[in-house]
C-alpha cells in the first residue's frame, strides 16, 4: 500500500528555515502529483503547496507564496517543501499528501487518496 513518510520538522526562531522531506514507497510515483497540508492546534486542515508529477507546475497558499518552495526528486520518490523567513503562524503539523493520476495539481484536500502521518513544525517568536 502507499506509504508517506515525513521528516525534517521540528523547534526553529522566527526567520528560521526549515526543509521538510516526504518519502513514498508503494507506488508509482510519477503517477502521483504531490501536497503539503498543514494544520494547526483548533484550525482545519489547510493547502499549502503542491506539484505535478513533471515537476513543472506549482501552486502555493498565498501566506506561504514566495517563502516556501515544493521540488520532487522522481528517481528518489521525494517530495520536499523547503520553508523559508518562517514565522509563528506557520506553527502546524505538516501533511504530505498523494494525488492519483492528475496532470497538473488541486489544492483541496479531497481529491488526495493518501496521506502521510504529519511532522511537526513550532516556530517560536
Amino acid at each position: 500500500q502507499v506509504q508517506l513518510i515525513e521528516s525534517g520538522g521540528g523547534l526553529v526562531t522566527t526567520g528560521d528555515s526549515l526543509r521538510l522531506s516526504c518519502a513514498a514507497s508503494g507506488l508509482i510515483f510519477t503517477d502521483y502529483a504531490m501536497g503539503w497540508f498543514r494544520q494547526a492546534p483548533g484550525k482545519e486542515r489547510e493547502f499549502v503547496a503542491a506539484i505535478s508529477w513533471t515537476g513543472i507546475t506549482t501552486e502555493y497558499a498565498n501566506s506561504v507564496k514566495g517563502r516556501f518552495f515544493i521540488s520532487r526528486d522522481n528517481d528518489k520518490n521525494t517530495v520536499y517543501l523547503q520553508m523559508n523567513t518562517l514565522k509563528p503562524e506557520d506553527t502546524a503539523v505538516y501533511y504530505c499528501a498523494a494525488d492519483y493520476f492528475r496532470g497538473g495539481v488541486s489544492i483541496a484536500a479531497r481529491d488526495f487518496d493518501s496521506w502521510g502521518q504529519g511532522t511537526q513544525v513550532i516556530v517560536s517568536s
